[in-house]
């Protein structure tokens, strides 16, 4: 019967490891991502209301294109709004 040690540094090297196989899990997949959202799917994605998104927009935190009476969002904007976190600026 042979034993082996584990050792910090084999724990540390398998955490890195599931940390970096959960990101690749949960990271939107680039080819499956549309490159505009409508103001329901950024609302939808940020949880915000109607008067939230509007004021993301008045105070330029996010850069909407309008067309047609619709606002269309740069998905990698909104995804970078989503990874910081601040909605408050």
């Amino acid at each position: 019967m042979t034993v082996e040690f584990i050792t910090k540094a084999d724990l540390q090297s398998l955490k890195n490891e599931i940390i970096q196989e959960l990101k690749a899990f949960h990271a939107p997949s680039v080819n499956n991502l549309k490159a505009y959202l409508k103001s329901s799917d950024v609302r939808d994605l940020l949880g915000c209301s109607h008067g939230t998104l509007q004021n993301l927009r008045i105070k330029g935190i996010l850069t909407p294109s309008k067309i047609g009476g619709s606002w269309y969002y740069k998905t990698d904007q909104v995804y970078n709004l989503l990874q910081n976190g601040d909605l408050s600026n």
